[in-house]
Formats: C-alpha cells, sequence, structure tokens
C-alpha cells in the first residue's frame, strides 16, 4: 500500500480552515451559519486598489516573472511606507515579496531551523506557526505566561533552560489581540541580542489597534541590517486584501538572500497583478484603513461586552488590537454542556446554534473559542444571542 511522507503525516490542518470549511458546507446546504471562525475583515477591497489590478492588466505589464521576491516597484514602496510608518531607513536588499505573509513565516523556518532547533512563543498562538516549525524539524516551546494578558516576557524567557533558536512575538496578537507595549518589545529584542537569538515579530495587524492603543514596530526600535530581528507583515488585514495574497518579510540582506533563494524554487513570484495593487495600496489614499479601523473598535467595544454578560463564558482583558476575542468557558459550563473540552463543545455550537467558533485547543489553549468580529454588527449580535441561548438551553435549573 501507497504512504505518504511522514512529514506530512506528522502535521494537523488547520483548525480554523478546518471550520470554515465545516460552516461553508453547512451553508451550501441552506443552514443559515455565522461564520466567525477565520481571520477575514469583512469590507470589500478598496476600489482605487483593485482598480490599480486592472490598469496593470489591460497595460499588460502582468504576463511575465517578475524577480522571485518581487517587482522592484513593490518593495521600493514598502521601503517608502516603513520610512513613512516608521522613521526607519531600510533599503530594498532588506525586502522579500510573498505570496501572502503565511508563506514569509514558512519560508524563514526553512531558513533559520535545523532538525532539533528550539523555537519559542506564547501561548495562545496562531495555528499555523507550530505546524510550519515542525515542518523544519523544530521543536516548539508553547509559554504560558504568568501575565493575564498571555504575552512573553522577559521572566518568561529566562526560565528557558534549552538553547532557544528563535522566539517568535506576534502583535497584535492573534488570538487574544494584545499588543505589546513599546518596553516589552525593547526588553525581548535586548533578550534576544544578549542570547544570540533570532526574534520575528509578526506585525500583520499592526494597523489595527483600537481604543487608545499604541503600536509598536521593532523597526522603531532596532536597525535591521545585520541584526537578527526579522519584521513579517503584509498587506491581507489591514487593506482587507486576503485574498490577494501578497506579503512580505523586512530582515538583514543576508536572511533576505536565503530566503529568495529558497522562493525561486517555490513559486517564482509572487502573482503579478496583486503585486500592482500592493503598490497602489501603500502608495494611494489610506482613508479606508482608517474607516475599517474605526468600524473594528466599534464592533470590538460592543461585542466585548455582549459576551461578557454570556453566564460561564468570559474574557478577563479587552483585547486592543486585530480583530478577535478569545473567551475562556468555564469548565462547570461545559459539564452542563455534555461536552469534556472546547473541540467538542466549538463542534456543538456549530451543529446546534449555528455558529462557527475554532476551539482554543488549535492555538495550544484548551478551555477556550476564538471569536472573529470582523462581521457587521447585526451579525455579530445574533451571533450572541445565538450563543446565549445555546448556553441558556443547558443551564436552566
Amino acid at each position: 500500500m501507497k504512504t505518504f511522507s511522514n512529514r506530512v503525516n506528522a502535521i494537523t490542518a488547520s483548525p480554523t480552515l478546518v471550520m470554515n470549511g465545516l460552516a461553508k458546507q453547512m451553508q451550501a446546504e441552506g443552514i443559515d451559519v455565522i461564520n466567525l471562525g477565520v481571520g477575514e475583515p469583512d469590507f470589500q477591497t478598496p476600489k482605487n486598489i483593485s482598480d490599480a489590478a486592472i490598469e496593470a492588466i489591460q497595460a499588460q505589464k502582468t504576463s511575465f516573472y517578475t524577480p522571485a521576491s518581487g517587482l522592484p516597484a513593490l518593495k521600493q514602496a514598502i521601503v517608502e511606507n516603513v520610512s513613512q510608518r516608521y522613521e526607519a531607513a531600510i533599503t530594498t536588499q532588506n525586502v522579500s515579496v510573498t505570496t501572502g505573509a503565511k508563506l514569509s513565516l514558512y519560508v524563514l523556518m526553512q531558513v533559520l531551523l535545523n532538525p532539533g532547533d528550539t523555537v519559542v512563543t506564547a501561548a495562545p498562538e496562531w495555528v499555523s506557526y507550530v505546524e510550519q516549525i515542525k515542518l523544519a524539524g523544530g521543536e516548539l516551546i508553547e509559554v504560558h505566561s504568568e501575565s493575564s494578558s498571555m504575552k512573553l516576557t522577559i521572566s518568561d524567557l529566562d526560565k528557558i533552560k534549552e538553547t532557544v533558536k528563535l522566539v517568535i512575538v506576534n502583535s497584535p496578537t492573534n488570538p487574544t489581540g494584545q499588543v505589546y507595549s513599546k518596553q516589552e518589545i525593547q526588553d525581548i529584542l535586548d533578550w534576544s541580542n544578549t542570547h544570540g537569538v533570532y526574534v520575528i515579530l509578526d506585525e500583520i495587524y499592526g494597523q489595527l489597534v483600537y481604543n487608545g492603543a499604541e503600536f509598536t514596530s521593532g523597526l522603531q526600535l532596532q536597525h535591521l541590517e545585520n541584526s537578527a530581528m526579522i519584521i513579517v507583515d503584509g498587506v491581507s488585514k489591514a487593506y482587507s486584501m486576503t485574498g490577494w495574497r501578497i506579503g512580505w518579510t523586512l530582515a538583514s540582506s543576508e536572511i533576505i538572500s536565503a530566503m529568495n533563494k529558497l522562493l525561486g524554487h517555490m513559486t517564482s513570484n509572487p502573482t503579478v497583478a496583486a503585486q500592482y495593487a500592493a503598490i497602489e495600496a501603500l502608495n494611494g489614499e489610506q482613508d479606508t484603513v482608517e474607516n475599517m479601523r474605526q468600524a473594528f473598535e466599534q464592533r470590538l467595544n460592543t461585542t466585548f461586552e455582549a459576551i461578557n454578560k454570556i453566564n460561564g463564558v468570559h474574557v478577563d482583558v479587552k483585547p486592543q488590537g486585530a480583530f478577535y476575542l478569545f473567551p475562556q468557558v468555564d469548565e462547570k459550563l461545559k459539564k452542563l454542556v455534555g461536552v469534556s473540552n472546547t473541540v467538542e463543545l466549538s463542534t456543538k455550537i456549530l451543529e446546534e446554534a449555528h455558529v462557527a467558533l475554532p476551539a482554543g485547543e488549535g492555538f495550544g489553549m484548551p478551555g477556550y473559542l476564538r471569536l472573529s468580529y470582523a462581521k457587521d454588527q447585526d451579525t455579530l449580535n445574533e451571533a450572541v444571542l445565538r450563543l446565549t441561548q445555546f448556553f441558556k438551553k443547558y443551564t436552566k435549573d
């Protein structure tokens, strides 16, 4: 009998995409499912961005290969955007454009890790970090921080006995929405410099912060060239361009060269029309970004209060960024519902309440559910109503 590789057999399918697939299957069957399981803005890509892609196609600019690391014009737009947003000086040699930020992260794991190398990140963590590290042969240490905001601290790092090769920090964080302060980022960079450790700062949600929270990029704190600091970003979240698949890595030119060598054997180059769209996203008017940010902020404030009114479900620390709530479900409530874990609970909620929420197990944090509030408020209100009714059904005396 033919078998698959040990590599693919060892990894687990993305729980967020699995839940998304189940929700879409039910919707195709005519079931009214509210899908809060996928990290995707509900806004259409701004018209000026789509128009730029159409214009590039009509001008016959999109038929042929670009450099594996992206169009020079897009890399220059990223350099200028970094200068405007963070007053940081980098060059195009510090930029590699990839088919989504997810590919940036995958390639970085392949470039940086040897089998057995230790990677540290705070739990809960984005689901694909786990499998990308596994595919590179690395060993992940999920730090369950003593911090109430579940962020990685220097105290946590100092307790690790293994030799660490890489630290990953996601700010704002998926799935908790917490934002690392300037001092917290500086402390982690200082620790990594002292210990000779690479640091990936996943900043994909950096433009989506709320209620006066301040986002700090590593680019504001440390020079990029000849450093072990690596930034991952892209246009998917802030510009509502998840389907366009354009992300990038910013790093020392030595790291970028290694990435590009691998990318040349993978995608050849990101889709050209999408690259022209990304140029417009960065260079064009930014009002739509702020409009979307304000909408997410309003949804957060309303939905955070509503979720915390459900008995047995609570979010202790209010998110500051991204577009997720990560509520904990009391053990007593799970028993009343008749489930032993939140995987079973999320499945039962989908089947009975028709609301799709990934379980915390996929994020390294059993006992929680992730809720994306990247939906209009009426839809979110209906989802909360369904969840309230679902739990009431099992908690009646």
